[in-house]
């Protein structure tokens, strides 16, 4: 049983369980509680291994944090392929290409592999025993407000354990930093429906209007909603579902739609009204909002012409339900809150608020739900940072040395912290400024629970197991490792668990009851657990607001040209780079672009008639200055572009990280400026103006779409037409 002095509710706590408004498992279900079990390793290749016979095991994907979970194929102990579970909710079995790629992140030949410690400008090669006593030295009489701890999005156990490690140690300055998150959505989503994320129902709805939401590409959860596109696609009530897009900059998702709308870049909002004006079912505060947002003012404003607002308005009163989405062109400004506010309004005006935007359901466990992410706390980190705040920082698996803009001199502000430890993969930007550096164990070597934070049809808690053995016999585990750092400073409450396995399994026996293992034996229940990958639940479901909320919503004038720099850039988000955490695997820098089909390079996007302008075609190596700095790369001439801006996608330009991403394109934020959102503190991503200048250079653009023409071996297999022909809103 447990110890007098260590009582059954701290142990719930250390187990994850704390809070929970659950019926809890009664004590002694597992000798867990008593230190009497010996754990193993899940994995032993040499009890399963047939020679020439595949076994499969399930886990969940952790290239992004959408929660897809996945299913193994393993052969004489080595992992060979992934597929989707078809057991999961979110992805039904499908996976993306990024989560296919993530078999060459764990046979990456550039991870590291063993703690090393900074000796003048190189690592030495430690023991982990080393490295365990060297943090517990650093920390000694250091103050909790003096410790920072900055992460990604983390949930379920392993956010567990960090929070009890930071509780030990005093410190409550943890920053969750994630470089393109929804953050401004979620907070327009928190003020017009009392949710951050609401479900969306994409086959739900006859029309889907879409403000940048680039829901096949990047934005949220796309392998989830790719299949409800299907479904929208195949029709209701015998409608085939109609999708329009209006953003500044063509996704994946606007080149799959039915009516694309080059929009003016920050002007989304005002669209957003001036079809609430034209619908002409607007009562009351929303009617008075939108009664100076006529077709005339909105076309001169927006760039969109007064006949596309009369069809949007037509097929949005035609057919209903629809679905009015906010994404990233929409909240990558200043007024990027407002923006999200005004395509909210819209869902509350067309009657969508609980037929295509339903409540979500959430995990009913508060220490495993997910922190989320955004780019306000970066820029809190880096001011308490160069300010001297912290002596000791721990960064787990970020790289905002890469991924902070320039003027944050966000490096800088890190050496000030006095000792600093690395939890990497990879010696990326910022691992490489740490002092002490701890390797990972890929996702197929490591345990864990995870917790989407867009979950579809039910509540669920994503298991991660092992596929294999370690492939470097000193990487660690997350947990392993954080479970090591806090026995150190709570030795008592977690002697227990020899291991992160034998902690996680003891936590979910613990609670086995909630759960749904209340009828079946400890093993039998975590064997199931484990070969079905999810653990569903019943969770409790968030009430939508029901009232259009226009308090302080008020869209400013789009903003006059800059002489001195006089387009905007659009720092684009790919679905196979995301923020630059994957550029190290071959596959994905092979993996052509969906829409330039441009491989191993970055390239800068130019409508032709803004590059017949300034005497640009493609190929041509330009130099893109902002206020903040400069860089160059070749151009790509693509109609997909409102004429006013210019796209470099994030991702490439790395200066670190490994031989397949070191020395690759360009890095926009390394000349992206200072610019916040005015409400929520957000990086306002699409609110830098930059100037183009040729340098006299060109290449070949390296694609794989073949020869311009549409000939291949000398065959045309392809008719096409030259981009000053195409008129995108009718074409596509």
């Amino acid at each position: 049983m447990i110890d007098s002095e260590f009582d059954r509710r701290d142990f719930l706590k250390v187990l994850g369980w704390g809070g929970a408004a659950v019926a809890l498992s009664g004590c002694g279900n597992t000798s867990i509680e008593d230190g009497k079990e010996t754990i193993v390793s899940y994995v032993q290749a040499k009890d399963y291994v047939i020679p020439g016979v595949a076994v499969y095991f399930n886990s969940t994907c952790a290239q992004c944090d959408a929660g897809c979970s996945i299913t193994g194929k393993i052969r004489e102990g080595r992992v060979l392929k992934l597929e989707g579970n078809p057991e999961s909710p979110i992805n039904k079995g499908r996976l993306c290409g990024l989560g296919q790629a993530s078999v060459q992140h764990h046979y990456n030949p550039d991870r590291v592999r063993e703690p090393l410690l900074r000796q003048g400008d190189k690592g030495e090669a430690i023991s982990w025993e080393k490295a365990y006593g060297l943090i517990n030295e650093k920390l000694s009489g250091v103050k909790g407000e003096e410790i920072a701890f900055i992460t990604g999005d983390v949930s379920g156990h392993q956010k567990v354990l960090l929070g009890n490690y930071m509780d030990s140690l005093g410190s409550k300055n943890h920053f969750v930093y994630e470089a393109a998150a929804p953050a401004v959505v979620r907070a327009a989503n928190l003020k017009a429906y009392g949710v951050e994320m609401p479900r969306y129902r994409i086959d739900k709805a006859k029309v889907v209007l879409s403000f940048g939401a680039d829901f096949l590409g990047t934005w949220v959860s796309p392998v989830h909603f790719a299949q409800q596109y299907a479904a929208f696609r195949k029709g209701v009530d015998g409608q085939r579902g109609v999708l329009i897009q209006a953003e500044s900059k063509m996704t994946l998702t606007g080149a799959n739609a039915d009516r694309w709308l080059a929009v003016r870049p920050g002007t989304e909002g005002i669209l957003a009204l001036g079809i609430i004006n034209a619908l002409g079912i607007a009562t009351g505060d929303v009617a008075q909002l939108v009664k100076d947002y006529d077709k005339a003012r909105v076309s001169r404003d927006t760039g969109v012409e007064p006949s596309h607002i009369d069809k949007i308005a037509a097929i949005l009163r035609l057919r209903s339900p629809s679905l009015v989405l906010a994404g990233s062109a929409a909240e990558g400004y200043v007024h990027g809150m407002q923006n999200a506010e005004a395509i909210n309004l819209l869902n509350y005006v067309l009657g969508n608020v609980g037929k295509t935007i339903e409540s979500p359901v959430s995990v009913p466990f508060p220490q495993l739900a997910p922190s989320k992410g955004n780019t306000a706390s970066l820029k809190r980190l880096n001011d308490d940072l160069a300010a001297g705040k912290y002596k000791v920082l721990f960064n787990i698996a970020t790289n905002p040395v890469f991924t902070a803009p320039a003027s944050y001199k966000f490096g800088d502000s890190m050496a000030k912290a006095g000792f600093k430890v690395a939890f990497a993969h990879y010696l990326d930007e910022t691992a490489l400024q740490a002092d002490l550096v701890l390797p990972l164990d890929s996702e197929m070597e490591d345990w864990g629970t995870h917790v989407p934070e867009y979950l579809t049809e039910t509540a669920q808690i994503n298991i991660q197991q092992p596929l294999m053995e370690r492939l470097h016999a000193n990487t660690r585990g997350m947990g392993d490792i954080l479970l090591a750092l806090v026995k150190q400073r709570k030795p008592e409450e977690y002697k227990a668990f020899d291991d992160y396995y034998g902690y996680l399994r003891g936590a979910m026996l613990q609670n086995k009851g909630a759960l749904g293992g209340a009828e079946k034996d400890d093993d039998n229940f975590w064997n199931d657990t484990l070969s079905n990958g999810i653990v569903k639940l019943s969770g409790p479901s968030s009430a939508l607001s029901g009232k259009a909320d226009v308090a302080g919503l008020k869209l400013p004038a789009p903003r006059e040209a800059d002489k001195e720099y006089p387009l905007r850039l659009i720092a684009s988000v790919t679905s196979n780079l995301r923020d630059g955490r994957h550029t190290n695997q071959p596959w994905i820098q092979e993996s052509p672009d969906p829409l330039t089909t441009i491989v191993w390079d970055s390239w800068i996007e130019m409508h032709p008639k803004k590059a017949a302008e300034l005497g640009i075609v493609e190929g041509d190596i330009v130099k893109v200055t902002s206020r903040t700095g400069s860089i160059s790369a070749q151009v790509y001439v693509f109609p997909g572009i409102h004429p006013e801006a210019v796209s470099i996608p994030i991702g490439r330009g790395h200066e670190a990280m490994g031989r397949y991403a070191k020395g690759y394109g360009v890095n926009p934020f390394s000349i992206m400026d200072s610019v916040f959102e005015s409400t929520t503190g957000e990086l306002a991503m699409h609110e830098t103006n930059v100037n183009i200048a040729k340098t006299g250079q060109r290449v070949i653009v390296v694609k794989d779409e073949g020869p311009v023409g549409g000939k291949q071996m000398g065959a045309r297999i392809a008719v096409s037409r030259s981009t000053d022909q195409v008129d995108l809103s009718k074409e596509v």
